[in-house]
């Protein structure tokens, strides 16, 4: 048993098919009377429900959250939040909308209410990162972890099939990053892998018949555990990557974690056999193939993109992705500064024509 140091975070989860119905008591709970609502523009139509069951403790709707969390649109938030004299604010939606309560909680300390819809993990993490001059910055701040998150597997159950599966991935990468982490423990180890497991068991449900209730709890279920990982250890090559991509060049989140994932674990296979044995385990481990091999499969399998061509990205601006990348690089089981540069555009290039690892 090797040393470690474990800070469980101060969250409270409800969790259940139908949950929502506990929308007001968990509002009193926080103390607070009068809620701004977040949501994206397409996920309006459920802001509009959240607020039409609080009536008069619906302070407003704010349904412009967009990925990556712009500063822009984090203020026109924080300015309207003030405004309206909310006191909490309810965040329904997917990692985009969470982010977007967690700029406001950043400088206004109100308490946030998370209603995830997706696969994410954010709502389960001090983890925020806000856009500003095509760089995206990330840190950490108690401030701004959901008090509270109620997930209710009734509100994914319209949720795209493509979209479930790259928000899966995007989950899944949290978990698997977190078993190499610098700063991992045996509890987040076990977490991580049953939340693979729980994940990879419920796509092809999902793909088989979106509606399937039974399969959407073990999403959200495996959705829990694999964002509770990545709100108590730190992340890797991955993370940085990704991060990389979406704020510089305004990729799609879910997909990119998708597409990166398998490369990112190849390239750290040699240095974290452990973390390989586990992902390989939780994905069933069939047919012999490698944990970065699994992985790939699970997302083409499911119809997910798997290449970063398909989602937008132009060869052109692999040097200056992998440039950044390496400027100030994570902490990760195998390095990746300046002097992996050249091994750093070549995932990337595997990445950008889809190529299964080995």
């Amino acid at each position: 048993m090797r040393d470690f140091i474990y800070n469980g975070q101060p969250s409270r989860v409800v969790f259940g098919a139908g949950s929502l119905a506990h929308l007001e008591r968990e509002i009193d709970l926080l103390g607070a009377r009068r809620a701004l609502i977040l949501s994206t523009p397409e996920q309006s139509q459920q802001a509009q429900m959240v607020a039409d069951r609080l009536a008069s403790r619906a302070a407003g709707i704010f349904p412009r959250a967009v990925m990556h969390v712009p500063i822009e649109t984090a203020r026109e938030a924080r300015e309207l939040a003030q405004k309206l004299g909310a006191d909490c604010a309810v965040a329904i939606g997917g990692g985009s909308t969470t982010g977007l309560g967690k700029a406001i909680a950043m400088e206004s300390g109100l308490p946030i209410l998370a209603i995830p819809t997706t696969y994410a993990g954010s709502e389960m993490t001090p983890i925020y990162g806000i856009t500003e001059a095509g760089l995206k910055k990330t840190g950490r701040d108690s401030r701004v972890l959901p008090r509270t998150v109620i997930y209710d597997p009734e509100l994914t159950l319209t949720l795209p099939v493509g979209m479930s599966v790259t928000s899966g991935m995007n989950a899944i990468a949290h978990a698997a990053e977190g078993l190499y982490a610098q700063d991992s423990n045996p509890v987040m180890d076990l977490m991580a892998e049953e939340g693979i497991r729980a994940i990879a068991q419920a796509l092809p449900a999902i793909r088989r018949q979106s509606d399937d209730l039974e399969g959407r709890t073990n999403a959200l279920y495996g959705a829990w555990l694999c964002g509770s990982v990545l709100g108590n250890v730190g992340m890797a090559l991955h993370h940085k990557l990704c991060h990389t991509l979406g704020g510089s060049f305004n990729l799609p989140h879910a997909e990119v974690h998708t597409v990166i994932l398998p490369q990112a674990i190849a390239f750290n296979a040699d240095a974290a056999p452990q973390a390989m044995a586990r992902i390989g385990r939780a994905l069933g481990g069939q047919g012999g193939a490698s944990a970065a091999a699994g992985l790939f499969d699970l997302a083409c399998d499911n119809g997910a993109p798997v290449s970063l061509r398909d989602i937008g990205m132009k060869e052109s601006e692999l040097d200056r992705a992998a440039d950044i990348a390496v400027s100030n690089p994570y902490w990760n089981p195998r390095p990746f500064g300046v002097a992996q540069r050249g091994e750093i555009r070549q995932l990337l290039q595997n990445a950008f024509e889809g190529i299964r690892p080995a």
